[in-house]
């Protein structure tokens, strides 16, 4: 079993989430912020969730606010921004670090195993980590990295052909 399933997270409300929830599912793993010159991708984020997720791709949420204290909210801030405007249905977890002794295992492991051009430290909000259906991490995309750039990769993660 691939390492990424044994891990957990919280999930925006606090309820322990295990990953292997997500196996034989392609996964999308994003740090995310509120307040961010980049929070309208969560839009284009929403959008590739609806136009695959009965394909099998699953899109995970992680609010950090490691980044200019770009997301500074509460849990019911970030549901607002989230779901009131951007309209997301994808799956939103507790916030969390992304770097540092403080960052999550997910993220300590994501790092490691897809380190950035300028090495492992994720630099701003919206880096986003492609996970395939067996649990392996397939590839590492910059936070300006417009979701809709994704649907390629998506697709072969999926096993279809465009």
């Amino acid at each position: 079993m691939s390492s990424f399933y044994q891990l957990t997270a919280r999930s925006l409300r606090g309820e322990e989430i295990a990953l292997s929830r997500y196996a034989g599912q392609v996964v999308l793993v994003v740090n995310t912020a509120s307040q961010c010159g980049l929070t309208p991708q969560y839009a284009g984020l929403e959008a590739l969730y609806q136009q695959y997720r009965e394909q099998g791709l699953v899109i995970l949420g992680f609010p950090c606010n490691q980044f200019g204290s770009q997301e500074p909210g509460s849990v019911a801030e970030i549901e607002q921004t989230c779901l009131i405007n951007y309209g997301v249905n994808f799956p939103m977890f507790e916030k969390l670090e992304v770097n540092g002794a403080g960052a999550h295992p997910l993220f300590q492991w994501l790092t490691t195993q897809l380190p950035g051009f300028f090495g492992p430290r994720i630099r701003w909000n919206f880096t986003k980590f492609l996970i395939g259906r067996d649990g392996t991490p397939i590839k590492r995309f910059a936070p300006i990295t417009k979701p809709k750039r994704l649907a390629s990769h998506i697709d072969t993660a999926l096993g279809r052909t465009r």
